[in-house]
């Protein structure tokens, strides 16, 4: 059985790393060169970069901290935010990263995640999935999606059907878009996708655990990788990531940030429950 793997998330804004709840009200946390140099020393399996504020004008910052993180540390490391073209992920990945996570542009145009996978290959592009639970009316449905009869009854989140739903949002959350989560991951891995990166909104930053039916429905409709993200408050929330969301991955933030707990003691917590993991 392939090991499990434990990813500290650094929100990186202008060169800092921040958190907040439910994606606002953030806060400093620290050095993103420093925080990741304690997770390698802990023994993480990976890290994710999220620029949060990934202008043009701004994407310099998260390169410089990318080269220096990977002159420092060695586990591969993800980056996502403000990745529009080609060009950025090209420039990501000489700078060191591994892996760039891409979200609003899949949404808006989604063949950029095919021509990603062709260009540098599937293993490289992680689509990002931030997910709410339908409550009331659909967002408005990116053009593509209006156009193309098929994809629309494919694709389109209907908040009345029975059953649980999950409606993905763009722009750091802030922006719904009208696409049922699970089917848009089943798309994105068609068109290439190596991983989902899935985020409950609902819970991130509340610490009351990932939200597991979301993660077990992705998890189970797709073949590919997916990281359960958004929630984690204690290592039964990560152990409950795997068993019950059946994630390959779990990511988490507030708890290693604010050293509740290192990577180590995770690992320690999850192996001693038979959940295979690298010591």
């Amino acid at each position: 059985m392939l090991a499990k793997r434990i990813i500290p998330c650094l929100d990186v804004k202008e060169g800092r790393v921040v958190k907040g709840i439910s994606f606002v009200n953030l806060r400093d946390a620290g050095d993103p060169v420093e925080q990741a140099i304690v997770y390698d020393g802990q023994g993480a399996d990976e890290l994710v970069f999220l620029d949060i504020t990934a202008s043009h004008e701004k994407r310099k910052i998260i390169l410089d901290v990318v080269e220096k993180t990977a002159t420092d540390v060695f586990m591969p490391l993800t980056v996502g935010g403000g990745i529009k073209d080609l060009d950025d992920i090209r420039d990501l990945l000489n700078a060191g990263c591994d892996k760039v996570s891409v979200n609003t542009t899949a949404v808006n145009t989604p063949h950029f995640v095919r021509r990603g996978a062709e260009r540098f290959g599937s293993q490289c592009i992680v689509v990002a999935i931030d997910a709410k639970r339908c409550t009331g009316a659909a967002g408005a449905s990116p053009a593509w999606l209006k156009n193309s009869s098929e994809l629309r009854e494919r694709l389109t989140v209907d908040p009345s059907a029975p059953g649980q739903k999950w409606e993905i949002y763009t722009h750091g959350g802030r922006t719904p878009k009208g696409i049922d989560a699970v089917k848009w991951a089943v798309y994105m891995e068609e068109l290439g996708a190596g991983e989902i990166l899935l985020t409950s909104m609902d819970r991130d930053g509340t610490k009351d655990g990932y939200d597991l039916d979301l993660t077990r429905a992705i998890s189970e409709a797709v073949s590919i990788p997916v990281i359960a993200s958004g929630g984690a408050g204690n290592l039964e929330h990560l152990y409950e990531g795997f068993v019950i969301g059946k994630a390959h991955a779990v990511l988490a933030a507030s708890i290693f940030h604010y050293r509740e707990y290192t990577i180590r003691e995770a690992k320690e917590y999850l192996k001693a429950k038979g959940v295979p993991v690298r010591l």
